[in-house]
């Protein structure tokens, strides 16, 4: 099983929208690129449509043209690196747990979802998975609305207040041992927190080379970012 509180810094994901891109995200490219930048995990973004499981950060309309879970595990397996999947998809949790017990990455694979119920049925799956909680789920789309940044500022001040009480919930209720966490609600407590209830911490999604240092201060024990050329600062 993979050893997430010795990564140091370095559970990456390249290529994702809004920052200077390596590589096209969700692209077997954007893995090549992270794997020879050294990263320790490589994160990507699985869906399932029409029952074919793709890589892909939104829903997409078909399956053709997008690499396959198949394809990114074959390279990654033979890479020798970690694996995040970040599943978006209900419903697809037994082909996601058969897919990586085939490719034998198990021990070598974190699946991060939003929601609990899909955790729920990955652990009933493959009972051997490391499942991760990401917090928080933005389904209104409030951060992508400029107009609307102070609200959502508001609301995520909210948020990390009162993450360092609900974190064990969220994740037992899950039955994650992960906490993937937006930026923006990580501070210390719950940090702290985490640790207490031997849960690593990954960040997501940490482009600055400040908010870089800021969370390793913390005592974070990874983060996801577009761009691994942070970590040679």
């Amino acid at each position: 099983m993979i050893d997430l509180s010795r990564l140091n810094g370095r559970a990456l994901r390249i290529g994702h929208r809004g920052a200077a891109s390596l590589a096209p995200e969700n692209t077997l490219e954007a893995l090549e690129r992270a794997v020879e930048l050294g990263c320790d995990l490589v994160e990507f973004d699985v869906h399932a449509v029409a029952g074919e499981l793709v890589l892909a950060h939104d829903a997409p309309l078909e399956a053709g043209g997008l690499p396959s879970l198949d394809e990114a595990l074959d390279y990654l397996g033979a890479a020798g690196v970690g694996v995040h999947l970040d599943l978006k998809s209900a419903g697809a949790e037994t082909a996601v747990a058969e897919t990586v017990r085939r490719h034998a990455l198990v021990e070598r694979t974190l699946v991060s979802s939003f929601r609990g119920p899909v955790l729920l049925a990955l652990h009933a799956a493959e009972p051997a998975l490391r499942l991760g909680r990401t917090y928080p789920q933005d389904r209104t789309g409030l951060a992508q609305r400029r107009a609307l940044e102070p609200v959502v500022r508001g609301i995520l001040h909210a948020m990390r207040r009162a993450l360092p009480r609900r974190i064990a919930g969220l994740l037992a209720s899950s039955q994650a041992t992960v906490a993937v966490l937006h930026w923006f609600v990580v501070d210390e407590r719950v940090v702290e927190r985490c640790h207490a209830l031997g849960a690593p911490v990954l960040v997501w999604t940490v482009d600055d080379p400040a908010e870089l240092a800021r969370l390793d201060a913390l005592g974070v024990d990874g983060v996801i970012t577009n761009d691994p050329r942070i970590f040679e600062g």
